[in-house]
């Protein structure tokens, strides 16, 4: 039985360059947990509060307040405490919704080291810790960032990302090793097409290119697919985030780039002959946060061909999650702890949404660190799928180096090759 003894925080720096949290935890058997916590460009409006000072300092953007916030207010309602009891005094710590007071980013960078501390306390990776048992680590299946638009790459497409899924690996280093080919491979395709904007990467580490439409980054992606001398679908599938509410203008998806505008039904149509045409297995935030009639729609007309992920729609609630489940919109969610605040809570959004037969996706964020707590979450909740970014940037990488880290020192399977480019339905 150990309890913490001390909490130390201080401001970091994320891939952006903009200030985040971090925290030290040590437990009184002298085994200590370190996390930094990441930030998203494109949040929904519904996740956990990210508190920022405002002032002057990073432009508003100094989180020194979050930082005294975790000596002050967090620190005396958890030393003391076993790890297992601290995710509930910090829930209790702010009483106010989402944790506008104390800030999820304060709240988090506290919940992540516990579970780090206490995973060392018990002589254990992370990974191992969460999974609860002996068994075969499952690593996740990645999703690797190609093609960059909206917020993360200065509205380059209107569409978000374009990924690249290796479906047919047979095991976490050879998905890897497929996926930095072809985003290679895409490259070298841009640059020999006059896009000098290939030697840049997006905040994501994804080609960043002004291409006139989003058919025409589908097709440069199954162009390096094959180029890097893979089969599109059965060996390299694609994944499309398009991240809907960011371009959600008065009730109507306006493309920017291509100067339309559509309804609900007309992008659903719209993505529904992109899936005709290319191998998409997987589509996100297909439509906007609040457009839940348009979701029900999206759902039955695409639900039974791709896997359907709600990311701003869910933001890692369960109560919108179960509102979802309910109504029966989307088949798979995404999670991103800081979209929660708490490893627990996502860790019961995990849980809920494996109760209803939703897969799940594991994600990372547009502002990151080098930390790589992410990796051990998607191993230890079994969740099958993860979305880290490209295979460039070193905040991405140390995601990519720790689960092959995992797969070399860790009792391990992998989540694929999918059949037919599709994921199992049942991630446990």
């Amino acid at each position: 039985m150990t309890a913490v003894e001390k909490i130390q925080a201080w401001e970091a720096l994320d891939s952006r360059g903009r200030p985040t949290v971090a925290a030290r935890v040590v437990l009184d058997d002298g085994s200590e947990g370190v996390a930094t916590v990441p930030s998203g460009a494109s949040a929904g409006s519904h996740e956990a509060h990210e508190l920022r000072d405002g002032g002057s300092r990073y432009a508003g953007r100094g989180v020194r307040t979050a930082v005294a916030n975790i000596t002050a207010v967090l620190a005396p309602r958890v030393v003391g405490l076993e790890p297992a009891e601290v995710d509930a005094a910090l829930a209790a710590a702010d009483s106010s919704a989402s944790f506008t007071t104390v800030g999820a980013n304060a709240v988090l960078a506290v919940s992540l080291a516990v579970h780090r501390a206490a995973a060392a306390a018990h002589g254990r990776s992370l990974a191992r810790y969460l999974a609860g048992d002996d068994g075969p680590l499952l690593l996740p299946m990645p999703m690797v960032n190609i093609l960059s638009g909206g917020a993360h790459a200065g509205g380059a497409l209107d569409i978000q990302d374009f990924l690249a899924i290796p479906v047919g690996a047979a095991s976490f280093a050879e998905a890897i090793e497929w996926s930095g080919a072809v985003r290679d491979t895409a490259t070298r395709i841009a640059l020999a097409r006059g896009y000098g904007q290939a030697v840049l990467v997006a905040d994501e580490g994804g080609l960043g290119l002004p291409l006139e439409t989003n058919h025409a980054a589908l097709e440069l992606l199954i162009d390096a697919i094959e180029a890097a001398g893979y089969t599109p679908g059965a060996q390299v599938a694609i994944a499309i985030d398009v991240a809907a509410t960011q371009f959600l203008r008065d009730g109507r998806y306006r493309f920017a780039r291509e100067d339309r505008d559509l309804t609900s039904e007309q992008l659903v149509a719209e993505v529904g002959d992109w899936c005709d045409r290319f191998p998409i297995v997987s589509v996100e935030d297909v439509l906007a946060e609040d457009d839940w009639d348009g979701w029900r729609y999206a759902t039955e007309v695409l639900g039974p061909r791709v896997e359907l992920v709600g990311d701003d729609l869910f933001v890692t609630s369960p109560r919108l999650l179960g509102r979802g489940i309910g109504d029966g919109v989307a088949n798979s969610v995404l999670v991103k702890v800081n979209q929660n605040g708490l490893v627990s809570g996502a860790t019961d959004v995990i849980a809920l949404a494996r109760s209803a037969g939703y897969r799940t996706v594991v994600s990372a964020r547009s502002g990151e660190t080098e930390d790589s707590w992410l990796s051990d979450l998607s191993v230890g909740w079994r969740a099958g799928q993860i979305k880290v970014g490209s295979t460039h940037r070193s905040e991405r990488t140390a995601k990519w180096n720790r689960l092959l880290e995992l797969e070399a020192c860790e009792d391990t399977v992998f989540a694929g090759p999918w059949p037919d480019g599709r994921p199992v339905k049942e991630t446990a």
